[in-house]
C-alpha cells in the first residue's frame, strides 16, 4: 500500500531537515563552528517537531527532536557489556620516572632489548568525568550504558541522548556493530554558568564538575540532564562486528573522528619514554589553559597488534597507563570567614585557610560564594574541609568534615562555632549590605562611595584586556584613591607628571612611563571600552557581542531592554544591568569625561563584518611578531569577527607566525594550515 501523496512529502521533508540540523549541530557542538544563527536553527527544529506531531510513524530513534529528553524513568536496567570496559592501572608518581617506568615494563613485556627500537605510543588526556558505552547498530545508536562493575552498567539512553556532540547517526560507512568509549564531562564554563544560575534561583549547586556529569547522566529524569550542557570525548572501542580496525590506536580514533564522534584534539603519537615525559610536561603547561578538568594523561601502546601480544594482568591492559597530576583537592582548616567587596559591590565570603598546596600551588582562601552557599555547607571557623582548585578557577570549599568539627566539650553536642552570617554593613565603607529578592548576592549600597569598589573598578579599567594602561596596578590606584586624587575613571586621564611624583616611592621616570600609557590607552577598540566600564553582567566576549552589533557606542546607551535582546546571548538579565548602567546620570557623565578626555576607538557599523575576509575564521597566534603584540594581534582578528584559538587543529584557518613560532608552526605545516608572518597578516586584515 502507498502512501499518500502529502504522507510522502512529509517522509522526504522530515529526511531532508534531519540531515540539515545533524550538519548544523555537528558544526556547532564539535567543530565549534557554528553553520546558521540560533534563530534560524530554532526554525527547522520546530518544523520538525510539527511535522513529526502529525504523523507519528516518521518518528526515528536518531530523530534530532529526541534529544530533549523523554519521559522520567522508573529505574535503570542493567546492560551486560559483551567486552569487559576494565580500568587502567595508575601511575601516581608525577616526575618524569613515572613515564620511564611505564616504558621499562612495556618493553620488558616484549622482551626487548637495549639495541632494540623505541616503542610507538599514542598519548590522549585522562578526562575527569563518567565512562561510558556508545552502542551503534548500522549507523544509529541504539543504546548507551555506563562502566558499572565494568561487567554489567546502567542503561541511559535516554540522557546520552540529551549531549548534543554525541551523533545518533554515524557518518559515512558506519559498520553493522560499532561500540564506542569514551568519557562524557561537563566543561568548566558550562559548570560555572550552571552554579551561577543555581545560586541566582538560590538552588543547590553542584559539588565538581565531574559529579555534575557523573549525577547528570544518572538523573532518572531526561529533562533535568537535558539543563545541564554535557560533553564527550571518544577514547576506544567495544564490541565490533563487521569493520576491519586500523593497525593502531591512533587510526581507531582518527576513524571514529571522521565518522562524526568529537575526538579530543589534545593527543599524539609518540615514540620511546623521551616522548611519553614531552607529552606530559607540555599538557601539564597548557593544563590551566584546558576548558575542562583533567587529572593526568593516558598512555597507551599504538600498535593494536602490539596491544594484543601484551594483553592483560589483574584485568587492567598492560598497555596502557594513567599518568597522573598533582591532586587538585585537598585537606585543610578554616581559620576565619571573611568577606570581600566586589568592584560592582557584591559580597563575597572568604574562607581564610590554613596553607595548604593543591592543584600546583599554595592556596590561603577559597570563596563560599554567598551568605547562601556558606550556610547549605555549613563553613564554620575551625571547620577541616575539602579544598578544590582546577584550573584558573578560585579555588573553593568543596565540602566540610563533619566529624572533625570542634565542640565546646568532650561530648561534641554544641559546636565551638556559630553558624556563618553575612554582616549587615560593608567592612570597608560601613554602608548598608542589601540583597534584592530575586538575587542571591547581597551588595554594598555604597557605590562609587565604597573605596573597595572606586579601586576594583579602576584597577578594572586599567586591566591588560580593557583599557590597558600599563603601570597602573594595585599599589598605585590604592594610592590614588586613599589620597582622593583618583574617584573615576576620567579622573585617569586629568593626572599629571606632579601628581603621580609626589605618590609614595615613585621616580620620575616611572611616572612618566606611567603618563605615557595612559596617553597610549586613549586610542582603543569600541568593545575594550565598553568592558573597561564595569557593567555588571558584561565580560569580555559579551563586550565584543555590543560592539559588533551595534558599531557606535550611542547606539548602545540609547538602547532599549527590547533592543539589547537582539545582540547573540544577550538575555533578560544582562540587557536589564546594561540598560540600568546607562539610565544612571553619573555613568552616562563619566562617558563623556572619557570622550572629552581623549579616549576614543575607531568608527564602526553594524553591517561592517559582511564584507571582511576574516568573519568566521580561526586563527592561532604563535611566536612574537615583529611590530604586534599578541593581544594586539588578536584585536585586530576578534574585530573584524574573526576567532584566536589556543591550539592548532583541523579547523584552523590560518598560523600567525612569528620569531621563535614553535611546535605550533611545526603542526600547522603538517595540517596543511595557512601560515602568515605579520606582513602577510597586515594585508589579509586590511583586504
Amino acid at each position: 500500500m502507498s502512501l499518500p501523496a502529502a504522507a510522502m512529502d512529509a517522509a522526504q521533508r522530515v529526511a531532508a531537515l534531519c540531515r540539515e540540523i545533524e550538519g548544523h549541530e555537528h558544526a556547532y557542538y564539535v567543530l565549534d563552528r557554528p553553520s546558521i544563527p540560533d534563530v534560524e536553527y530554532d526554525k527547522l527544529f520546530a518544523e520538525l517537531q510539527a511535522l513529526e506531531a502529525a504523523y507519528p510513524d516518521l518518528l526515528t530513534p536518531d530523530s534530532p527532536t529526541q534529544r530533549v529528553g523523554g519521559k522520567p524513568l522508573p529505574g535503570f536496567s542493567p546492560v551486560p557489556h559483551a567486552v569487559p570496559m576494565l580500568s587502567i592501572r595508575t601511575e601516581t608518581d608525577t616526575e618524569p620516572s613515572g613515564a620511564r617506568a611505564f616504558d621499562a615494563r612495556v618493553r620488558r613485556e616484549l622482551g626487548l632489548g637495549e639495541s632494540d627500537p623505541a616503542i610507538e605510543y599514542a598519548a590522549e588526556l585522562k578526562f575527569d568525568g563518567l565512562a561510558i558505552n556508545l552502542r551503534y547498530a548500522n549507523g544509529v545508536l541504539v543504546q548507551a550504558a555506563t562502566r558499572g562493575d565494568g561487567e554489567t552498567g546502567e542503561d541511559v539512553t535516554q540522557n546520552i541522548r540529551t549531549v548534543h556532540c554525541i551523533p545518533l547517526r554515524l557518518r559515512g560507512d558506519a559498520p553493522p556493530l560499532l561500540e564506542v568509549r569514551g568519557e562524557v564531562f561537563m566543561s568548566r564554563p558550562e559548570f560555572e554558568r550552571y552554579n551561577e544560575k543555581q545560586r541566582v534561583l538560590g538552588r543547590a549547586t553542584l559539588v565538581n564538575p565531574r559529579n555534575a556529569a557523573a549525577g547528570s547522566i544518572r538523573q532518572l529524569d531526561p529533562a533535568m540532564a537535558a539543563e545541564r550542557s554535557l560533553s564527550f570525548y571518544a577514547y576506544g572501542l567495544g564490541e565490533v562486528g563487521g569493520w576491519a580496525l586500523p593497525a593502531t590506536h591512533g587510526g581507531v580514533l582518527d576513524a571514529l573522528a571522521a565518522r562524526g564522534l568529537p575526538v579530543c584534539e589534545h593527543r599524539a603519537v609518540v615514540t620511546g619514554a623521551d616522548g611519553l615525559i614531552a607529552f606530559h610536561s607540555r599538557i601539564r603547561k597548557e593544563r590551566d589553559g584546558l576548558p575542562f578538568d583533567i587529572d593526568g594523561v593516558v598512555y597507551k601502546v599504538n600498535s593494536l597488534a602490539l596491544q594484543q601480544r601484551l594483553g592483560f594482568v589483574t584485568r587492567e591492559p598492560r598497555w596502557a597507563v594513567a599518568h597522573k597530576y598533582p591532586a587538585e583537592e585537598a585537606l585543610t582548616t578554616v581559620e576565619a570567614i571573611e568577606v570581600q567587596v566586589g568592584r560592582t559591590g557584591a559580597i563575597t565570603p572568604v574562607a581564610r585557610l590554613a596553607p595548604v598546596f593543591v592543584g600546583g600551588v599554595t592556596v590561603t582562601n577559597a570563596t563560599l560564594h554567598n551568605e547562601a552557599e556558606a550556610r547549605r555547607k555549613d563553613v564554620r571557623i575551625g571547620d577541616t574541609v575539602i579544598v578544590r582548585r582546577a584550573g584558573d578557577v578560585i579555588p573553593e570549599v568543596v565540602s566540610v568534615m563533619l566529624e572533625r568539627r570542634p565542640t565546646k566539650d568532650l561530648f561534641g553536642a554544641e559546636p565551638l562555632h556559630a553558624a556563618y552570617e553575612l554582616p549587615k554593613t560593608c567592612p570597608v565603607c560601613g554602608s548598608a549590605i542589601e540583597r534584592p529578592e530575586d538575587e542571591a548576592i547581597a551588595r554594598c549600597t555604597g557605590g562609587l562611595f565604597c573605596p573597595a569598589q572606586r579601586k576594583q573598578a579602576l584597577l578594572h579599567f586599567a586591566g591588560r584586556r580593557a583599557m590597558d594602561i600599563e603601570g597602573l596596578g594595585d599599589k598605585l590606584v590604592e594610592q590614588l584613591v586613599d589620597g582622593g586624587i583618583v574617584r573615576t575613571p576620567a579622573d585617569i586621564y586629568k593626572l599629571g607628571l606632579l601628581k603621580i611624583v609626589a605618590l609614595e616611592r615613585m621616580a620620575e621616570k616611572s611616572a612618566a612611563n606611567i603618563l605615557a600609557a595612559i596617553e597610549k590607552s586613549k586610542a582603543t577598540t569600541l568593545a575594550r571600552f565598553i568592558f573597561a566600564l564595569g557593567i555588571r553582567n558584561v565580560g569580555e566576549a559579551t563586550a565584543k557581542d555590543l560592539a559588533r552589533h551595534f558599531g557606535s557606542l550611542d547606539g548602545l546607551i540609547t538602547a532599549d531592554a527590547e533592543r539589547l535582546q537582539q545582540v547573540p546571548d544577550v538575555g533578560p538579565v544582562v540587557a536589564a544591568s546594561i540598560a540600568r548602567f546607562f539610565a544612571q546620570p553619573h555613568n552616562v557623565e563619566v562617558i563623556e569625561q572619557l570622550r572629552a578626555a581623549g579616549v576614543s576607538w575607531p568608527a564602526g557599523a553594524p553591517s561592517a563584518l559582511a564584507n571582511s575576509p576574516i568573519a568566521g575564521k580561526t586563527f592561532v597566534l604563535t611566536g612574537t611578531l615583529p611590530t604586534l603584540t599578541r593581544d594586539e594581534a588578536k584585536d585586530m582578528i576578534e574585530a573584524l569577527g574573526g576567532k584566536v584559538a589556543g591550539s592548532v587543529s583541523k579547523k584552523t584557518d590560518y598560523v600567525v607566525a612569528g620569531a621563535e613560532a614553535g611546535s605550533k608552526l611545526d603542526k600547522a605545516q603538517t595540517l596543511g594550515v595557512s601560515i602568515l608572518d605579520e606582513m602577510h597578516f597586515r594585508e589579509l586584515i586590511s583586504s
